[in-house]
């Protein structure tokens, strides 16, 4: 009798043990459970929330055909024009699928597509970039297909200044990465415009982004020989107003600074002649556009030469006095023969 009542009890203290141990493990599974989906949860909270990495960028890219690649972001390039067959198969080697031109000139879209990359024209000057052109190349370094390959005519001043800002904007680089990225491709410090904006490149939102609609396309449609004269005369004008304070900073406008001024005016006399569209100009406008281009290139270096002295002798003012009358006189001429006639008497 006792070892039946043993027996049974034996068998219920087994079953209760048994209960409590399989209650035991679930209990424990659905803790760890816990803990994992929790440590999953934090993980995703903090990719959310992870700032731009460092990652030691920017850096020089070694490249035979490419001008100056700077290696912005794992994703961006900055650089100069691909004017080659091979620079585009450089380009498709670093697995490049999108090209944004910031120059003035057409880009050859043909042979991007041809190498399977598509390309996007977002234009802006040596002065500075527009805010909303910072926010739409902002939302093309983020969303279009890439790598991105963003560049200028010699990739040392526009691209690099675009390519920055734009990865700051998108949130790709930290803020304090961005100068650097002008420092390594050699960007002049004398476009203050380009310093200015990449100094103050600071993040924008997603919801800002998303927002944003734009519509990328491979060429703007834009009157590039009459946005170029309108900054050249409003160069030319600042230009006048150091000529006449002896070519030093005017006192009513400490912002001009005389070697800035010419050297922005040199830029866009330059880059007018490289336009395919002004080629196709008579060869009278040409020499002029190019007196112009050597005059105000001449007087950019002697500015800088002159910018260390004290005082400036006669001689040296009379030079300077030359070469922007030389590009007065020939933005005259050229007013009065290809511009100030009735159009049906155009030649």
């Amino acid at each position: 009798m006792r070892s039946a009542i043993f027996l049974e009890m034996t068998v219920q203290s087994q079953v209760i043990y048994e209960s409590e141990y399989l209650m035991f493990r679930k209990s424990i599974a659905c803790v760890f459970t816990a803990i994992v989906a929790g440590c999953f949860a934090a993980v995703g909270r903090c990719q959310e929330s992870t700032p731009p990495e460092r990652t030691g960028l920017p850096v020089r890219i070694e490249s035979l055909h490419l001008p100056n690649p700077v290696q912005v972001h794992q994703k961006v390039i900055s650089g100069g024009l691909p004017e080659s067959e091979a620079a585009f198969r450089e380009l498709a080697a670093l697995g490049v699928k999108t090209i944004i031109s910031v120059d003035g000139m057409k880009p050859d879209v043909e042979l991007a597509r041809k190498h399977g990359m598509r390309y996007v024209h977002l234009p802006h000057g040596y002065d500075g970039i527009p805010e909303g052109r910072k926010k739409e190349l902002a939302k093309a370094v983020r969303d279009l297909q890439g790598a991105v390959y963003v560049h200028c005519h010699h990739g040392k001043h526009r691209s690099p200044a675009a390519a920055s800002v734009a990865c700051v904007a998108a949130g790709l680089i930290q803020p304090e990465q961005a100068v650097p990225v002008l420092q390594l491709a050699g960007t002049n410090p004398n476009y203050r415009g380009l310093f200015k904006d990449v100094r103050d490149a600071r993040p924008l939102t997603s919801v800002e982004l998303d927002r944003l609609f734009v519509e990328f396309r491979e060429v703007q449609d834009i009157p590039a020989m009459a946005e170029a004269m309108v900054e050249i005369a409003e160069v030319h004008e600042k230009l006048e107003q150091i000529a006449a304070a002896k070519w030093k900073t005017p006192s009513d406008h400490p912002d001009l600074e005389p070697a800035h001024e010419a050297l922005l005016l040199r830029e866009l006399l330059a880059e007018l002649l490289r336009q395919e569209k002004t080629a196709r100009h008579p060869a009278e406008f040409l020499n002029m556009l190019g007196e112009s281009a050597a005059a105000a290139a001449e007087l950019h270096e002697r500015l800088l030469k002159m910018h260390d002295q004290t005082a400036t002798t006669k001689s040296q003012l009379s030079e300077l006095d030359s070469f922007t009358k030389c590009i007065t006189d020939n933005c005259k001429a050229c007013h009065a023969t290809f511009r100030d006639i009735p159009l049906d008497e155009k030649r």
